[in-house]
């Protein structure tokens, strides 16, 4: 079987960067963080959601637990911008390469600005997706923050 052109980007870059978690494939997509709690064993909390937003144009990937909704009119004023809104699939797959529902954190054309959820530091194991709703990997806090050059937020 060949490798997803979206995973194998995702398995280059944490192989760049040194990170030891593998990519597994599952037999089902998990769209969800309850999804891919529910496929993992493990707390939704676990599941670093990419939600990628429009901030003035420009893509903003915040990483948050999947036990947390994003607080967009605190995060706007904290981030120093007039707008952040969820991004249209459009402007996803446009600064991501990849699809709603399995983006990653790494692998996009370009870096992209990164906050990473407090949250999840809890979590000694934290899972996040791959470049498609089916490929997951496991990482910790620390290594999402060094992968994604990504400043730690509150994000709820």
């Amino acid at each position: 079987m060949s490798t997803h052109p979206n995973v194998q980007k995702v398995t280059d870059a944490l192989a760049a960067a040194g990170a030891t978690g593998e990519i597994r494939i599952l037999d089902e997509g998990v769209p969800t963080a309850a999804a891919a709690a529910a496929a993992l064993g493990c707390e939704v909390g676990a599941i670093a959601n990419s939600l990628i937003f429009d901030g003035d144009g420009s893509p903003v990937l915040i990483l948050t637990s999947g036990a947390h909704r994003v607080d967009t009119a605190k995060l706007t004023a904290e981030l120093g911008i007039g707008k952040l809104r969820r991004a249209t699939p459009e402007f996803v797959k446009e600064h991501t390469g990849q699809s709603i529902g399995g983006v990653a954190p790494v692998g996009h054309p370009s870096p992209v600005r990164t906050l990473v959820d407090t949250a999840l530091e809890q979590y000694d194991v934290v899972w996040a997706a791959a470049g498609i709703p089916h490929s997951v990997f496991p990482t910790t806090y620390k290594e999402l923050l060094s992968l994604t050059n990504g400043t730690p937020t509150v994000v709820n």
